[in-house]
């Protein structure tokens, strides 16, 4: 098959499927906070690259201080951690000051968070220079295993992975275990009613806003272990995430994992036997065939309306 053995195209299956595999939890935790905003709240957020590259660079500057301190070892936990927190606050300042004039109007929504993702670029650029860069990893996050003597697993990887199982469990856990969560549902199911019981929608608009942002701002601290960062680097997966969330089902936690898994296998395994536009382009093709026969997407929520 296209000049290789079968024990090649084996190898290469299982090469290019843990390359998917981390692919897919890149975007499975970008497609989670958009999934909160566009999925609960209905709000285009075109700067939820930004607010990924928030939590990057916020990575990069933790790696920088951890390098003067010689901390490099223990410091990258508590970048995630502050990767969040940073993502969050201004997801919060943003709702607060911008999103909230503008619900129900989504056409001026998506101008306003494009205006804020280039606003935001031009401060990356200024503060961290058009230059692409990388943190300092620590040492249990570099190198790799070998099962076989073909198969090479990189550990970062698998971090990554685990990072994706664990957040997207917290995301379940808070959405359907916690009040919370139900507070959520209830104001994305019925608004006036929600508000009727005692349920402050305002506030809960604006918590949810800043927890999907703060979701991103973790997927950007991740991102930093796989990839280096530059000003413009969370605009490059703003379409696939938005992708997997319309593909998946807005609103669907289970959608928002099997379309990301599956965009990212295809485009993994597709772009090694063609060329890395065709495997887009084919995943793409059937994606909209999907959507021509099932609009709601794969996962598609049932909501009283």
């Amino acid at each position: 098959m296209f000049g290789y053995t079968m024990d090649e195209v084996g190898n290469i299956m299982v090469m290019q499927g843990f390359s998917g595999l981390s692919l897919f939890s890149v975007l499975l935790l970008m497609a989670l906070g958009l999934a909160i905003i566009f999925g609960q709240m209905g709000v285009i957020n075109m700067a939820h690259g930004e607010f990924m590259m928030v939590g990057a660079y916020t990575a990069v500057f933790m790696s920088k201080l951890a390098v003067k301190y010689e901390m490099v070892n223990s410091y990258f936990v508590f970048a995630i951690i502050a990767a969040f927190i940073l993502a969050f606050f201004i997801g919060y300042l943003v709702e607060y000051l911008l999103i909230r004039h503008l619900y129900k109007r989504p056409l001026d929504t998506l101008l306003a968070t494009w205006g804020l993702s280039l606003v935001m670029q031009q401060t990356f650029r200024s503060s961290f220079g058009a230059k692409e860069v990388s943190a300092e990893l620590p040492e249990w996050l570099l190198g790799s295993f070998q099962p076989t003597a073909d198969i090479d697993i990189p550990i970062n990887g698998v971090f990554v992975m685990v990072l994706a199982l664990v957040v997207t469990l917290g995301v379940y856990f808070f959405m359907f275990r916690s009040r919370g969560g139900l507070r959520v549902r209830a104001t994305v199911q019925n608004r006036v009613m929600a508000s009727a019981v005692g349920i402050n929608t305002q506030k809960v608009d604006r918590l949810t806003f800043a927890l999907g942002c703060g979701i991103a701002g973790v997927a950007g601290a991740a991102f930093t272990t796989i990839s280096s960062t530059g000003p413009t680097t969370g605009s490059l997966y703003i379409v696939d995430s938005f992708m997997v969330v319309v593909f998946g089902g807005a609103a669907s936690l289970m959608g928002t994992i099997a379309s990301a898994f599956g965009i990212a296998q295809a485009q993994s395994i597709l772009q090694f036997f063609m060329t890395s536009s065709m495997g887009k382009v084919a995943t793409l093709m059937t994606i909209v065939i999907i959507l021509m026969m099932r609009p709601e997407g794969l996962f598609a929520s049932k909501v009283r309306r």
